[in-house]
């Protein structure tokens, strides 16, 4: 069974291309125009094994924020795509991440009700070309998008480029065993028989 998705959504602010495959070797190909942007979405597909391609062309010259948000949006939509009707999958996932001096959680339920909780303060307006205030409406946009119920906290705050690599990691990590198939679980892996 492919577990593929590409989507394209075109507005006047951006013009996004997403095509994702979840069970990848964490091949990717990303042009957002944001350069940190670029190395979160490689670490996402690297660390979760997705195989990822995300063409953006954004209204960069207003700010960064239509083409974050946006991806988030196009993301969210290829991941609820490509997991299809869910029969079979784990549905929830978790992982704590470390990286250096930080540490962060991430837990997600594909349960198709979308809710989003984020407990984390940079100290930083930007890292690198992206604004740090971007990373919480990236994850907002994804969950709703694709109907998770979706906790990041970080545990151990430090370094902003840190905690914004570990959220996205443990995000991939979280998102991987969600997706992941479990042998025990013959239709969905809920009471109500639908997700």
């Amino acid at each position: 069974m492919s577990r593929i998705a590409t989507i394209n959504r075109k507005t006047k602010e951006t013009d996004i291309t997403i095509e994702l495959n979840l069970d990848g070797s964490g091949k990717m190909q990303m042009n957002t125009g944001i350069g940190f942007f670029n190395h979160m979405l490689e670490g996402f597909t690297k660390h979760g094994f997705f195989d990822l391609t995300c063409e953006i062309d954004g209204d960069l010259e207003v700010d960064g924020h239509h083409t974050v948000e946006d991806a988030g949006i196009v993301l969210g939509q290829a991941i609820k795509e490509a997991i299809g009707d869910k029969k079979g999958i784990r549905r929830y996932g978790y992982f704590i991440l470390p990286m250096d001096e930080v540490l962060a959680l991430c837990a997600v339920d594909l349960c198709g009700r979308p809710f989003f909780q984020f407990d984390c303060e940079f100290t930083s307006d930007k890292v690198g070309d992206l604004e740090t205030e971007l990373v919480k409406e990236f994850f907002y946009a994804v969950s709703y998008s694709a109907g998770m119920n979706l906790h990041i906290k970080m545990l151990t705050p430090g370094n902003n480029h840190h905690m914004i690599e570990a959220m996205f990691k443990a995000f991939a990590k979280a998102l991987d065993m969600a997706t992941s198939f479990d042998e025990r679980v013959t239709d969905v892996l809920s009471t109500k028989g639908s997700l």
